[in-house]
């Protein structure tokens, strides 16, 4: 029980499936109900497809844990159908603050561009997250959730997965066609099934505490310290959430004493000494981590595949563990559909693991360095975040070598092999293997944003000047496209409005400040292919049919 947060619980429901001679069939399993299995269970509930979702708990998780979600986290979040309600709720943030010793040294924003529907980053703890997709799914029949249900057998066989699973009313088992791993750092699934969890554990120690204040002299902004006088010789982080909820990291070093650590009195006088005696506050939430950079050699083995701190587990200097873990679901429901709707051949699941472990390498780096700059583990580090710090007091070229935790960004998937190389020449950082750019448009004569006018599916970019580009010619190209096997939904995008009757398939959006043209280098006849998890995955300079239909067979694996 929290001071602001009542826990729920969810009720254990027997079901059908353990009153059956024989296990029943499903096509796919979710083992694990926090954040990423629900969003793989939501994301596969708006494709039309039935899911079995298993958890062994029966409530949302205790503690905030994750609080920090950027941009693309909330973009994938409003196409599962909760963003609006997380960024209501939770803390929106711009502005970083970074101090040496009691001194500001330099600040950040971390949305630099203007018109994006969503903000960089909004602080949320974490069980309000899981609440509102707990209600989401409750909207959604095809998706099963089960709680006090846990997994204790994996059998793999060539065309399916055995599993058998305990509840308050003995075991039974089920089969599936796949398995979706996200139970978390300690993956059971990941254990029964006998695979590794390689990396690296950091011998250092972070004092984590939430706590409620009515009133605080600091902003909604991230603030971290450097060998603060309230903190003397390490490092200190303070986090607006929810509620009057702060967070506060204290770096402790791998000496602290965990037990010592978390006594209420210890914390108190650690958080006065931060705070000021004057301060009141309750303690909400504490715990002692040590933190890790480990990741599994491979994210699938046949029919089993995992996502989120099941198959990666970063420090969480960045907030990249929650965000990365949307990124897997985001990426891999896709193509498992295409796959079991015989669209694409069974290797374009290979490009998961391919893609995605090359996005928890980069964020395994960035997130070691982020840690081994905070809490350097010899005299050269030392020396050198040290004289760096001092540096970027005065100089404006040290202060971007200052690692605070560089914030998560998606990593940028140049070299996946479902992308098409460019062409053309393009002067845009928005390039194939990123997520498509955002801005505001009219739609149906609606103000929206272009990113949640992107539905579930392949979708397609055409940039015009005018009526006079949209030729007979064009428009029926347009229309073969949207009528494929696998259709690609097409957006005409120009500056005005246009008084043209369009196909069904075939829909104006209008540029409305031209943020959208500028921020894809686009001109007239500029054409982008985007998948349905939003990222581009082929563009032109003219549009032309023919390699638009080849980059998008090469986007679901045929080449």
């Amino acid at each position: 029980m929290l001071k602001t947060y009542t826990f729920p619980e969810f009720d254990y429901v027997r079901s059908t499936d353990q009153d059956a001679a024989d296990p029943v069939h499903h096509a796919v399993v979710i083992v694990g109900a926090g954040p990423i299995g629900m969003a793989v269970a939501i994301d596969f509930a708006q494709y039309g497809v039935n899911v079995v979702l298993l958890d062994d708990n029966n409530t949302v998780s205790v503690g905030s844990r994750a609080i920090c979600y950027g941009k693309r986290f909330l973009d994938i979040s409003d196409r599962l159908g909760v963003g609006q309600r997380a960024v209501d709720k939770g803390v929106t943030w711009s502005l970083g603050r970074v101090f040496f010793e009691d001194e500001e040294i330099y600040s950040f924003s971390v949305q630099p561009e203007k018109y994006h529907r969503r903000p960089g980053f909004i602080n949320l703890q974490q069980y309000y997250l899981e609440e509102y997709m707990v209600d989401r799914i409750r909207e959604l029949p095809e998706v099963d959730l089960r709680w006090k249900n846990k997994v204790t057998q994996v059998v793999q066989t060539d065309d399916h997965v055995c599993l058998t699973i305990d509840t308050p009313e003995g075991p039974y088992d089920l089969s599936a066609d796949y398995l979706i791993a996200c139970d978390g750092a300690n993956s059971t699934v990941r254990s029964l099934a006998g695979l590794g969890f390689k990396g690296h554990v950091f011998r250092d120690r972070f004092l984590i505490i939430d706590i409620v204040m009515d009133s605080s002299p600091y902003p909604a902004e991230r603030w971290f310290w450097f060998a603060p006088s309230f903190h003397e010789g390490q490092s200190a982080l303070l986090h607006r959430q929810a509620d009057n909820v702060w967070r506060i990291n204290f770096d402790l070093g791998w000496g602290a004493d965990p037990v010592e650590e978390k006594k209420p009195e210890n914390i108190t006088k650690r958080v006065k000494a931060f705070l000021g005696e004057e301060v009141n506050f309750e303690l909400e939430w504490v715990s002692v981590y040590t933190f890790t950079c480990r990741r599994m050699d491979e994210f699938s083995n046949g029919r089993i595949f995992f996502a989120g701190d099941a198959a990666h587990q970063v420090a969480p200097f960045g907030a990249r563990g929650a965000n990365a873990g949307m990124e897997d679901a985001d990426n891999l429901v896709w193509k498992m559909k295409a796959v079991m709707d015989g669209l694409a051949p069974a290797r374009l699941l290979g490009s998961y693991s391919e893609e995605r472990t090359f996005a928890a390498d980069e964020n395994i780096l960035n997130s070691t360095r982020s840690t081994n700059f905070i809490t350097p583990k010899n005299i050269q580090n030392i020396a050198f975040r040290d004289a760096v710090l001092n540096l970027a007091i005065k100089y404006p070229f040290a202060r971007p070598l200052v690692n605070s935790g560089r914030l998560s960004v998606p990593p940028l998937l140049t070299k996946s092999s479902l992308n098409t190389e460019d062409v053309d020449h393009f002067d845009c950082k928005i390039v194939p293997g990123a997520p498509c750019t955002d801005g505001p448009v009219l739609r149906n004569g609606q103000a929206g944003f272009m990113l949640s006018s992107l539905g579930n599916c392949f979708n397609g970019l055409l940039f015009v000047d005018g009526q006079s580009d949209l030729t007979p010619g064009v428009m029926d190209q347009l229309t073969q496209l949207a009528q494929q096997k696998v259709p690609i939904k097409s957006f005409i995008v120009a500056s005005d409005s246009m008084d043209i009757t369009l196909p069904e398939d075939i829909e104006l959006v209008v540029d409305i400040k031209g943020i959208v043209k500028q921020r894809l280098d686009a001109q007239a006849g500029t054409f982008y292919l985007i998948r349905p998890d939003q990222l581009v995955t082929a563009r032109m300079r003219q549009f032309d049919q023919a390699r638009v239909m080849s980059a998008q067979s090469k986007a679901l694996g045929n080449e």
